[in-house]
């Protein structure tokens, strides 16, 4: 058998992990710390800007047959052609999905190994805006927001009337804003994912469609919270 019969052999056994979309990317950014080639800032002379997107670099890629060296890729670099790819596909996301402030986003939440804090638990609590502590103990701050008469051992005084200002605890628009947060980063996600898949430029890994929950905080239906009623 010649030398080149057994490297290809050697090739097509090569298992592959199958990986869900957010384990690729903290392997990629985290594991083997590949970089964002992020696009150059627009000439504003020039009346268009031209953007690269995945299929551009997967295309040129398949045309070359090898990977592509350019931006800040080292010769000799130890970071994972697969990685390179990832990267690659994650600092194409459209501006429709946040374009480069996402990619950004990700690659951050990746290296973490996080998700986006989508405040869990959170419910607002009416509470007081100020407290204060003394020898009594403590007590919420309160402050004039008038006068009233009253008829006191037969005598008419003037008494201030004091309210104590209360806010929502975390603030509703605080929970929302989180939560919308998180749905944009899911929806990157699954861009980056369909890319990878279809892309199919991965030699070591295959990209499963296993995606983090896409609304955690709704409520699970009642068969999963109580299960199945015995029959």
């Amino acid at each position: 058998m010649s030398i080149h019969s057994r490297f290809s052999n050697r090739c097509s056994t090569r298992t592959r992990r199958a990986l869900g979309v957010q384990q690729v990317l903290e392997w990629a950014l985290r594991t083997e710390k590949a970089r964002l080639e992020l696009p150059e800032p627009p000439d504003p002379e020039r009346s268009e800007c031209l953007g690269f997107g995945l299929e551009y670099v997967l295309m040129q890629r398949a045309a070359l047959g090898c990977r592509i060296d350019g931006g800040r890729y080292k010769p000799g670099s130890s970071t994972h052609e697969d990685a390179e790819v990832v990267a690659a596909c994650v600092a194409g996301l459209p501006t429709s999905l946040g374009g480069i402030r996402m990619a950004i986003r990700i690659a951050e939440l990746a290296r973490a190994g996080m998700t986006p804090d989508w405040m869990p638990g959170a419910v607002p609590r009416c509470v007081p805006v100020e407290m204060k502590r003394n020898q009594h103990g403590e007590r919420s701050i309160t402050v004039a927001v008038g006068t009233t008469r009253v008829l006191s051992r037969g005598k008419w005084r003037t008494v201030e009337l004091r309210a104590c200002p209360v806010t929502w605890s975390p603030h509703p628009d605080q929970i929302a804003a989180a939560r919308r947060h998180y749905a944009q980063w899911w929806l990157a996600l699954d861009w980056v994912r369909d890319g990878l898949i279809a892309g199919g430029m991965l030699r070591s890994i295959d990209v499963t469609d296993a995606m983090p929950k896409r609304q955690p905080w709704a409520p699970r239906p009642r068969r999963e919270q109580f299960g199945n009623k015995p029959g």
